[in-house]
């Protein structure tokens, strides 16, 4: 914003997003619109309240200054936030090789024939930013193909199918899914049942073997008494004999 023929600054007002208990500042910019070195000076009608960083300075030509306004924390909002606080900004052409430290309260007087200008600068209390709205996380569980609405309250129809289409195609994976898990199960259950009946074919084996050599045995007994008896009465027959 133009202010006059030495300087301009930006914005136009100093304005403070307003929170209770919060000091809060408001950058400005001030352009040299000259090949001159111009001095400025910002005063307040409430300095108790406010704090200006640098509050004097000079400008070099075409060039810029940043300068800063802080409030202090306010423990109760204006009535209407409505802010009457003002801030004058005076403004003096000066020599090229001026400092900070020369500027004095005399030049910027207009008895002093220095070329000058003043800007009057209001203080307006605008709303606080708004924190952004938190996003909801959507799992892909138990998702459902929906048609989606346009702005005039009309169903896309082209999202709709590709919505349907990647739904069908996600529910053909899963049924695979499913039933290869399930072959599988089936294929163990199967290999643990025809292990099982090749164990119970070989119990089955060495128990019949045990029963055939315990019937053997059970047979042979009466035959070795037989031969035994046999001898001893062969050894008997011949003793009487002999006698």
């Amino acid at each position: 914003m133009s202010i006059g023929e030495l300087l301009s600054i930006e914005p136009h007002e100093i304005q403070f997003p307003f929170e209770l208990k919060k000091q809060i500042s408001c950058s400005l910019q001030l352009t040299n619109k000259t090949n001159e070195h111009v001095a400025f000076k910002i005063k307040t009608t409430n300095p108790k309240k406010y704090c200006v960083r640098p509050n004097t300075g000079i400008v070099l030509p075409r060039s810029t200054c940043d300068f800063t306004v802080t409030m202090q924390a306010q423990k109760e909002a204006p009535p209407d936030m409505q802010c009457k606080d003002k801030f004058l900004l005076q403004m003096a052409v000066t020599s090229s090789g001026a400092t900070t430290m020369d500027i004095t309260s005399e030049m910027f007087n207009k008895e002093s024939g220095n070329v000058i200008e003043e800007c009057k600068l209001k203080v307006a209390f605008v709303p606080p930013p708004q924190p952004p709205s938190p996003v909801q996380e959507v799992s892909d569980e138990g998702f459902s193909p929906r048609a989606s609405i346009s702005d005039n309250g009309t169903v896309n129809a082209t999202e709709h199918t590709a919505a349907s289409s990647a739904y069908a195609e996600r529910a053909r994976v899963e049924a695979q899914d499913n039933s290869s898990k399930e072959n599988t199960f089936i294929s163990k259950l199967t290999e643990e049942k025809n292990s099982a009946i090749q164990q119970n074919n070989k119990l089955q084996q060495e128990l019949e073997f045990l029963r055939r050599e315990a019937s053997k045995s059970r047979g042979s007994i009466p035959f070795i008494y037989v031969v035994i008896v046999g001898v001893v009465g062969i050894i008997l027959g011949y003793l009487m004999n002999k006698t």
